[in-house]
């Protein structure tokens, strides 16, 4: 008998600004994704708030899923997809999200995407911001520092949930939320300053800690806001949160290395989790902010507002664990926007990300404890170089073992009492890497012939990886062997 429930939600995760393409047709605007240069492990990313020419923008054309979205749908339903996660691209709806009135252009993509999904019976599993802020709105006002961005935000969320009431159940506010809780972002934050980069190594100063939480701040009030107006709109529809967590252990049982961990799972982990789920900032946090100097303006409203807009479910991405520790000399690793000390018992990936499915099963079960409400694991995947062979076939057995190992572990912790409701993996179809921008970095069960400097035929291949999920799907997690 499977773990996992009958209505049980698989199916796999994407974002518009890495997957659609056609950044400037049918009168969309320029977001902070399509000001960002291709980039490498090695060499980070470039902020270039004008465009510069010769540079390479890989969100321009991404894999086009713009002119190949009913192509892509149909493998996702040869698969068997019961669900995709999709982003909308806010500069489709608002080009510089400054407009009173929308694109309907933009709504009439979205439109023709979600009812080729119900053709096929796939539910969209909608994150209204993914990573990407309309880039009028940082040139106006710096985007999320600035509280004129809620207004901004929330007309836009009340034109796409009038638009979508009846084809869109699921909801995310903001993709990994918290991710300004680590670094400050241009790309999730829509917000700059010349000390600002895409080195995620960098030094932070204190005047972008203070824009990054000012701009957290913005955003947990514009979430919760949103959640109360689609409740209004629809109150069928189940609206959720999305956090990037960052598992981390205490490198050993020294007392200080168990403090140190806590620390930084409250801060990175818990601190929008608690507001979107419990409505209020804890303790921790409001004293997190004084000792660092830290002001955030809460006003009265504001406290009413995440009062009322608690998400109706908690969705996270999950990649990998790291270690803390109290001792400065130890060995750090890095991955997934963390930093962390390296762990000697568990593997690594090819770009130094350190391979935990057991983390997963703590991880569900640690969320679960704190806030008892139903779980997605909406981001999860090994990002790899693929071969294609000369009969075309990609023999990608590597993701296979990755997913296949979490997937147990997803099972453990549904055994274990946590209630989850679907898995999407990240990447679902090769897309272009948020980080460094790459293409060379899949994820996929899909291939996209495309290569890091734009070059390819965009052509689509299944990998191996591809057959084995669908035997996952077809028997409902039960048959995890390979083909």
């Amino acid at each position: 008998m499977s773990n996992f429930s009958k209505g049980f939600l698989w199916g796999g995760a994407t974002a518009a600004n890495q997957l659609e393409g056609a950044w400037d047709a049918d009168g969309k605007g320029p977001s902070t994704a399509d000001v960002l240069t291709s980039g490498t492990k090695a060499s980070p990313r470039q902020i270039t708030i004008d465009l510069q020419e010769g540079a390479n923008y890989p969100s321009h054309e991404a894999i086009d899923f713009y002119h190949h979205y009913k192509d892509d749908i149909a493998m996702f339903a040869e698969m068997g997809f019961k669900v995709f996660r999709l982003s909308i691209n806010w500069t489709r709806i608002y080009p510089t999200g400054l407009e009173t009135a929308p694109n309907e252009k933009g709504l009439e993509f979205y439109d023709h995407v979600f009812d080729e999904l119900n053709k096929y019976g796939i539910e969209p599993l909608v994150t209204i911001s993914h990573y990407e802020c309309p880039l009028g709105m940082v040139k106006e006002f710096n985007g999320w520092t600035n509280r004129k961005a809620i207004d901004c935000f929330l007309r836009y969320c009340e034109t796409i949930f009038k638009r979508y009431k009846d084809k869109v159940t699921y909801w995310l506010t903001f993709n990994e939320i918290n991710g300004l809780a680590m670094m400050p972002s241009f790309l999730g934050g829509g917000f700059f300053s010349p000390d600002m980069t895409m080195d995620f190594n960098k030094k932070k100063t204190h005047e972008l800690d203070q824009m990054r939480y000012t701009a957290l701040h913005n955003q947990l009030v514009a979430s919760a806001k949103a959640v109360k107006l689609g409740h209004s709109i629809n109150p069928n529809l189940k609206i959720g949160n999305m956090i990037c967590h960052i598992t981390t252990y205490p490198f050993t049982c020294n007392p200080n290395d168990v403090i140190k961990a806590q620390e930084l799972d409250r801060i990175v982990n818990c601190l929008c989790g608690d507001v979107q789920c419990r409505g209020m900032y804890p303790n921790y946090a409001i004293n997190f902010f004084e000792r660092e100097g830290i002001e955030i303006n809460i006003t009265e409203e504001d406290k009413k507002a995440l009062k009322e807009g608690t998400v109706d479910y908690y969705t996270f991405s999950y990649y990998m664990s790291g270690c803390a520790s109290a001792d400065p000399n130890t060995v750090q690793v890095g991955g997934n926007i963390m930093h962390g000390v390296k762990n000697p018992y568990i593997e690594e990936s090819e770009w130094g990300w350190q391979i935990d499915p057991q983390g997963l099963r703590y991880t569900l079960n640690k969320i679960y404890d704190r806030y008892q409400l139903p779980m997605m694991v909406v981001e999860n995947g090994l990002g790899a170089e693929d071969k294609v062979e000369d009969d075309g076939s990609i023999h990608d057995q590597y993701r296979i073992n990755y997913l296949k190992n979490h997937i147990q572990e997803m099972k453990l912790a549904i055994d274990d009492g946590c209630k989850v409701w679907g898995y999407t993996p990240w990447g679902c179809i090769d897309l272009v890497s948020a980080s460094t921008g790459e293409m060379k970095k899949r994820y996929g069960f899909i291939y996209v012939d495309k290569d890091n400097d734009g070059k390819g035929t965009l052509k689509r291949l299944r990998k191996d990886s591809f057959y084995w999920y669908k035997k996952v799907i077809e028997s409902n997690g039960d048959n995890l062997e390979m083909v």
